[in-house]
């Protein structure tokens, strides 16, 4: 089956109730209730991209079996498929404007990496290799879109998994029977989990020796007996009037508690089992970080030049960017996009080569992304803030353009550089981006989608290679002892 359209993805949507409640209600069906037909029209949009003819060939590409498939699925050899890659993503984020964190292809890169990388999980035994390779086939054969879940809900944060007040309240493994381990607990923040087709299910180093119960990696469908979802509000339940929220009515992403209430795991999905030092050592040594930190880079890199692209417009539509002090505000939010895009084409030229004979990105350009972004973003947005001032707060409603008062509104809410019109619809934008609810999500998300950035940060000082800045700092300290240069 080659890459899927966006008709064939509602299709399996319908075909495939899951038990998904929302305000206190379980859904019979996603598609039809009014919070998700707006994200499902938006990801079925970018499934239907893959058959555009102008976007055919950077979307898809010929794997091994002969079909069309997912360019975010290629596992790459060469420099070129880097680029290809990098490009492909591009897509996918310019038509989203960088706003699905969790995009399709975000979730296909690290079914990639674990597939390229399945020597790993074979040090827990042959057969885990060989379950995630399939599964990876599996996944890419039929273009299914998955979510995943990561961490423990946020119950006891001084306890670890297995010292919760309550057992289970992380999930775990309760029983092994021949079928599979049975699961029970619960994982978050499935983003995307209600209109999903499957679940991942990997762990962050940090399990500790005793925790074994919770030292699992698997997969499952969405509609797996046993599997419930748990949805945050909406911030769009298809009510929003798209000229007042041009942006939450588009590009709402759902988010979820996964609850596992004695789900069955088939063996075949199984893909570490009891293993917490694998468990540990499984991100870091799949490379995982690579594969994915291409596509969030790519995906920030555009929703940076997004964010200040409104604020340019913002300052130049009443006129402040002729001020200093707002000049070198923006000049600091274009520094920032091209480190980002620096970075990323460092980590593509100095790709490193497996002893399998792939390719991946550099890990320091990324890893710095990694926690560059989540301090760069919510910046840009502060300085949107700034810079919009109190007009983010006075701008009419649509409705007043065609109202009594119509007159008043052209003359009074027009820009030095925009009409009325034109200055209202840009200011409910940047609004939407930097002060209501949606734009919160989307700064809340940006600061911890990548985990914790002062954990991650502090890593990367941790692992970091300082023989260089030793050396030279050395080197500084001799000349204490050096005799003293003079000049006749």
């Amino acid at each position: 089956m080659p890459a899927r359209t966006g008709a064939q993805y509602l299709e399996g949507l319908r075909a495939h109730p899951r038990d998904v409640w929302l305000g206190g209600r379980r859904l019979e069906d996603v598609t039809a209730h009014p919070a998700f037909r707006r994200p499902i029209a938006r990801l079925a949009r970018l499934y239907d991209l893959q058959h555009d003819p102008a976007h055919a060939g950077t979307l898809t590409c010929v794997d091994e079996t002969g079909d069309r498939t997912g360019t975010a699925f290629l596992i790459p050899r060469t420099y070129d498929d880097l680029v290809a890659r990098h490009r492909a993503f591009r897509v996918w984020a310019e038509d989203t404007f960088g706003l699905m964190g969790r995009s399709p292809d975000f979730l296909n890169c690290t079914l990639a990496a674990f597939a390229d990388a399945a020597d790993v999980f074979a040090r827990g035994g042959q057969r885990y290799a060989d379950h995630i390779r399939r599964y990876y086939e599996y996944v890419r054969a039929h273009d299914l879109l998955l979510t995943h879940a990561l961490i423990p809900p946020q119950n006891d944060r001084s306890r670890t998994s297995g010292d919760q007040q309550a057992p289970f309240l992380h999930m775990g493994i309760v029983r092994e029977t021949s079928d599979g381990p049975v699961l029970r607990g619960a994982r978050m923040l499935a983003t995307l989990g209600p209109i999903a087709d499957e679940v991942l299910v990997y762990s962050l180093p940090g399990l500790r020796p005793g925790e074994e119960a919770h030292a699992i990696v698997f997969a499952l469908p969405i509609d797996t007996p046993g599997l419930r979802q748990i949805c945050r509000p909406p911030y769009d339940r298809g009510d929003l009037d798209p000229a007042e929220h041009p942006l939450a009515s588009h590009f709402e992403e759902c988010d979820s508690l996964i609850v596992f209430d004695d789900v069955l795991v088939p063996w075949e999905r199984v893909f570490l089992y009891r293993d917490v030092d694998l468990c540990n050592a499984l991100y870091p040594d799949s490379n995982l970080r690579q594969y994915t930190g291409h596509q969030t880079a790519v995906r920030g890199l555009v929703k940076l030049e997004f964010a200040v692209g409104v604020l340019m417009q913002i300052a130049q539509a009443v006129k402040t960017d002729v001020h200093l002090h707002v000049q070198d505000l923006l000049g600091e939010c274009v520094n920032d996009i091209e480190i980002v895009k620096s970075c990323i084409a460092r980590s593509e030229f100095e790709y490193e080569t497996t002893p399998r004979g792939t390719v991946r990105p550099a890990f320091e350009p990324l890893i710095t992304l990694r926690t560059w972004l989540p301090r760069v973003y919510p910046r840009i947005i502060e300085i949107l803030q700034i810079v919009g001032a109190g007009g983010l707060l006075m701008v009419p409603s649509a409705a007043d353009f065609d109202s009594p008062i119509a007159e008043d509104v052209r003359k009074y809410y027009q820009g030095a550089a925009a009409p009325a019109l034109a200055r209202t619809r840009l200011y409910k934008l940047a609004w939407d981006l930097a002060g209501d609810a949606f734009g919160m999500r989307q700064l809340q998300y940006e600061r911890y989608y990548n985990g914790d950035p002062v954990r991650t940060t502090a890593g990367h000082y941790q692992s970091y290679d300082k023989s260089t800045c030793l050396d030279l700092a050395q080197r500084a300290l001799q000349l204490f002892d050096a005799p003293a240069v003079t000049g006749d």
